[in-house]
C-alpha cells in the first residue's frame, strides 16, 4: 500500500515540526516557573526525555519490522468482510473514527487489567513526570498485538490501509494532551479526552488507578464506567504504585516481566501461575497483594464511613502505602 506509506510520511512531516514547537513552548514554561515550585517536581529531566525518545525508537522500529505481517493480517479478514463499506466518505471516514476509537479503548483496557499486557504496557507509565513526551513514551512492544483490536473493523469493512492511517492521525491528539499547562476545558470535558482527563490516567493516586481509557473520546469511559474527574483535593502523583528501583531502559521495559518471573518460580499449581500472568496486577492467590479495584474498595469504604471524599488519599497512610507498593 504505497498510498498509505506515503500519506503516513506526509503526516509524520507535518507533525513533527508541530511536536519539536509545542514541546519547546513546554520547556520554556516549566523553566519560567519559580524556582521553589520547579524544585517540588519539575516537568522535564534530561534522562527522562532521553528514555521517552528511546522508547519511541524501538517501538517505531519493531513496528516496521512487523508492518508486513499486520497488515497481510489485516488484508487477509478485509479479503472476508461481511458488510458493504459506507459509500458516502464523509460517514465512512467518521465511522471509522468511532470504530478505531473504540477499538483503541478496549485495548487499552486489556492493557491495564490483564498483567500480561500491562507487562507491556507499564513503559508508557512508568514516568514520574508528565510532558508531552512523555506521549512518546511507547509500549515497546504492542505493535506486535495492536492490529488484534483491529481485524472487526477489516471485517466490517474498513480498508486495512485507512485504520492505519486513522491510527496515526488519532495517535497525534493522544500525544498532545500529555501536559500540565492546559486545564479543564469547559463542555469539551464531556465529550473529548483531556489534557486533565489524561493527567488522571497517569497518575498513582488510588481513586485515578485504571481510570479514563480513552485516545480521543471520553465518552467510551464514560458509558463503560472508567470515568474518574481530576479532582482539585487529589492532586495526580505520576509514575507507578512501586516505584523501579533502577531506571535504565533494560529495566524500564522488562521490569514487570522480571516480577512475572519471580511469581513462576513460587511453589504452585500451573493454573496459579496462569492466574498470576491472566488475572489483573496486584492479583495474588492468597490476598496478600492488592488489585487497583481492591484497593478502590477500600476507599470507597472509607469515604462512606466518614460520608465525605477523604481529603487527602489513602496512600498517604503508612499501612495503605505499603499495601499500594505491592499491588503491582
Amino acid at each position: 500500500m504505497p498510498g498509505t506509506y506515503d500519506f503516513e510520511d506526509l503526516i509524520l512531516t507535518l507533525s513533527t515540526p508541530f511536536y519539536i514547537c509545542l514541546i519547546g513552548l513546554e520547556i520554556f514554561l516549566t523553566y519560567k516557573t519559580s524556582h521553589e515550585e520547579l524544585a517540588k517536581r519539575p516537568a522535564y529531566s534530561l534522562k527522562d526525555t532521553l528514555t521517552n525518545a528511546t522508547l519511541m525508537l524501538l517501538n517505531g522500529g519493531i513496528d516496521l519490522l512487523f508492518r508486513a505481517a499486520y497488515v497481510g493480517v489485516l488484508i487477509w479478514f478485509y479479503n472476508f468482510s461481511f458488510v458493504e463499506p459506507i459509500s458516502n466518505p464523509y460517514w465512512y471516514w467518521l465511522a471509522l473514527f468511532l470504530a478505531e476509537d473504540l477499538a483503541f479503548y478496549t485495548l487499552h483496557y486489556v492493557d491495564h487489567h490483564c498483567r500480561l499486557f500491562w507487562a507491556v504496557h507499564v513503559t508508557h507509565h512508568s514516568s514520574e513526570h508528565f510532558n508531552l513526551t512523555t506521549g512518546f513514551r511507547s509500549s515497546v512492544f504492542q505493535p506486535l498485538y495492536r492490529f488484534i483490536y483491529f481485524i472487526p473493523l477489516a471485517l466490517v469493512g474498513f480498508n486495512p490501509a485507512d485504520i492505519i492511517v486513522m491510527y496515526s492521525i488519532t495517535q497525534i491528539y493522544g500525544i498532545i494532551v500529555h501536559t500540565e499547562y492546559v486545564g479543564k476545558l469547559g463542555w469539551l470535558e464531556y465529550i473529548f479526552v483531556t489534557p486533565s482527563h489524561h493527567r488522571v490516567h497517569h497518575a498513582s493516586n488510588v481513586r485515578y488507578l485504571d481510570k479514563n481509557m480513552g485516545m480521543c473520546l471520553i465518552i467510551w469511559d464514560r458509558i463503560f464506567g472508567t470515568f474518574q474527574e481530576e479532582l482539585p483535593s487529589d492532586p495526580p502523583r505520576y509514575g507507578l504504585t512501586k516505584q523501579m528501583e533502577q531506571r535504565g531502559i533494560r529495566q524500564t521495559i522488562f521490569h514487570e516481566w522480571q516480577a512475572i518471573g519471580e511469581d513462576f518460580m513460587q511453589p504452585a499449581s500451573f493454573a496459579t501461575k496462569l492466574k498470576y500472568l491472566l488475572k489483573a496486577p496486584g492479583w495474588s492467590p492468597d490476598g496478600s497483594r492488592e488489585t487497583s479495584k481492591d484497593l478502590q474498595r477500600k476507599l470507597a469504604d472509607v469515604t462512606s464511613a466518614i460520608g465525605r471524599q477523604p481529603s487527602d488519599d489513602l496512600s498517604n497512610n503508612s499501612k495503605s502505602r505499603q499495601a499500594i507498593a505491592n499491588s503491582q
